[in-house]
């Protein structure tokens, strides 16, 4: 059947068949937008930051030799890319041996299991490493073991994280923070800024953020519209975080976070499978199971997408199942511009995507109905 998108019966409807979710990584992007759309996924990619490696930067050869000269009692990498583009920074300067040496006689800290398994990956073994990424387990650990009159040298990537270093110092310690990478704004800004208007007009279902920067710079990039979208990921959008770590400028915002309890890509996709589809609306109309979904109604199991503007009208008459709606109340879920004949355009298109016309009944003079089982 033309417009329609059939699934196998064995297997169902994908978990995410017909929900847009959007990605923000840049580092790995292909690699969870492969992930989201294998499980039937539509995937926006907009990237909100770039990593920009400082191998030359005076700052990150002032740390590494401040490391190398003070013998830090603990270095905290809090990204295993990071630790792995540190050394390789210090192999062009011709410290990486004795960098390494340092590494390896030191108290090496994974800030959670992500950061460890690239750790092992690069040669390195980490002596301890918290179960999530929670970085107040890693501090209290620090803690338990003795922080005053210790070096601690915190490998960064991208921007500050002033609260973790700063409770350091409150312990006792003596901080040398190294910035491996900075964040920079991508190098097309449209994907991003096309990105806070979907936010905004509520039409993806979920952000997938994969660190705590990506957060902010997607806020920055909303400029006037911030509220708009800070009030959409609270009502509307699933915010989709990596790890807690992430997630924690977020929640300072008041929006909901779902986060696996273990880091990765993988764990990130099966967190937004469990969460998405329990949030569609089903209803029962003219003894069809309805589902609704971001852009797509589930009709007695096929899969429908359809326009933004059907999607809306359906959304409206379903939230009021069996009422009567009228035209104006209809327009004011359209576009900004539209007029009543747009309201009748979309009603038609909703019944030609719906593959069955009585199910939006026309109530002569009044407006429009789902034909909902009494």
């Amino acid at each position: 059947m033309s417009g329609v998108l059939r699934e196998e019966r064995a297997n169902g409807i994908s978990a995410l068949a017909g929900f847009t979710v959007a990605v923000t990584a840049d580092r790995r992007r292909d690699e969870l937008t492969a992930l989201l759309a294998g499980r039937g996924a539509r995937v926006v990619v907009a990237p909100a930051l770039r990593a920009v490696p400082l191998a030359g930067d005076v700052q990150l050869r002032a740390a590494t030799q401040a490391v190398l000269d003070r013998w830090p009692d603990v270095v905290i990498a809090m990204t295993g890319i990071g630790l792995r583009g540190w050394v390789e920074a210090a192999e062009g300067w011709g410290w990486g041996e004795a960098l390494r040496s340092r590494l390896d006689r030191t108290y090496l800290v994974a800030s959670g299991p992500k950061a460890s398994g690239l750790l092992r990956a690069a040669g390195l073994a980490e002596h301890w490493a918290p179960g999530s990424e929670d970085s107040t387990d890693l501090v209290d650990h620090l803690r338990w073991r003795g922080l005053a009159g210790r070096t601690v040298a915190v490998q960064l990537h991208g921007e500050p994280l002033p609260d973790l270093c700063e409770q350091l110092r409150e312990a006792g310690a003596d901080v040398i923070e190294v910035t491996v990478h900075r964040w920079a704004a991508p190098v097309d800004p449209a994907p991003l800024r096309r990105l806070v208007d979907l936010v905004a007009g509520r039409l993806v279902d979920a952000v997938a953020f994969t660190n705590a920067q990506a957060t902010q710079a997607l806020l920055r990039a909303a400029g006037d519209d911030r509220d708009a979208v800070l009030d959409a990921l609270r009502e509307d959008i699933l915010a989709a975080c990596t790890s807690p770590l992430t997630a924690a400028p977020l929640r300072r915002y008041g929006v909901p976070v779902v986060a696996p309890s273990r880091s990765g890509l993988g764990a990130l996709v099966r967190a937004i499978s469990d969460a998405l589809p329990p949030r569609a609306r089903t209803v029962q109309v003219a003894g069809k199971e309805v589902t609704l979904r971001g852009y797509a109604a589930i009709v007695d199991g096929e899969l429908r997408p359809m326009a933004p503007a059907p999607m809306a009208v359906l959304r409206a008459l379903a939230r009021a199942p069996g009422r009567v709606l009228a035209r104006r109340a209809l327009l004011s879920e359209l576009p900004r511009g539209a007029d009543e004949h747009a309201v009748e355009m979309a009603v038609a298109r909703l019944r030609a995507g719906l593959g069955d016309a009585s199910l939006v009944q026309t109530v002569v003079k009044r407006g429009y109905r789902l034909a909902v089982d009494t």
